[in-house]
C-alpha cells in the first residue's frame, strides 16, 4: 500500500471545489485519505470558511494535479487530482465525510485515527471533493495525503 500527497488551490468558491482526488477510470482503486491540511496564503483577514470533504461520482472538470508518492521508491499513483474546476465533481447529496469551521488567519490539520480514514470505492470516477461553500474570495490551499488499495 504507497502513499501519495497531493497539494490543491485555488480562490474560495461556494459552487467549485478546491480540489477533487478519486478513482481513475481505466485501473480504479479505493482511496482513503488520512492527513489532511487546510489554510488560506491570501493576506490576513477575519474570513470564516467551513471546509467540507464530500464524496462524489464524478470529479468534474479541472486542471490536472499529479500526487507524489511519499516513498520514492513507490510506483506512480492510479488515482486522478484535480483543482482549479470549471465544473463541479458531482457531489453525493448530504455525503459530507468531515466538516471544519476555520477563520481565514488559522491553518488547520485533520489526521484520521487508525482505521477511521476517509475512504472511497474503487469506482471509476469515485472519489472525495475538498469544499469551501463561502463567498469570500481568497486564495485557499489543502495538502492532502492519502494511500491507495
Amino acid at each position: 500500500m504507497a502513499n501519495y500527497v497531493v497539494q490543491l488551490n485555488r480562490t474560495a468558491s461556494t459552487t467549485l471545489p478546491v480540489g477533487t482526488v478519486g478513482a481513475d477510470a481505466t485501473r480504479p482503486r479505493r482511496i482513503k485519505w488520512y492527513d489532511v491540511v487546510f489554510g488560506s496564503e491570501a493576506s490576513p483577514a477575519d474570513n470564516p470558511f467551513l471546509w467540507t470533504i464530500q464524496r462524489c461520482t464524478a470529479l468534474g472538470t479541472s486542471t490536472g494535479v499529479t500526487p507524489s508518492p511519499l516513498d520514492p521508491a513507490d510506483a506512480a499513483t492510479e488515482s486522478d487530482a484535480g483543482e482549479n474546476h470549471t465544473i463541479d465533481a458531482t457531489q453525493t447529496a448530504n455525503l459530507i465525510l468531515l466538516a471544519v469551521a476555520l477563520n481565514q488567519r488559522a491553518t488547520f490539520r485533520w489526521v484520521a485515527a487508525p482505521g477511521s480514514e476517509l475512504t472511497t470505492p474503487a469506482t471509476a470516477s469515485n472519489g472525495a471533493a475538498l469544499n469551501t461553500p463561502t463567498s469570500s474570495a481568497v486564495a485557499v490551499s489543502a495538502t492532502v495525503m492519502f494511500c491507495e488499495q
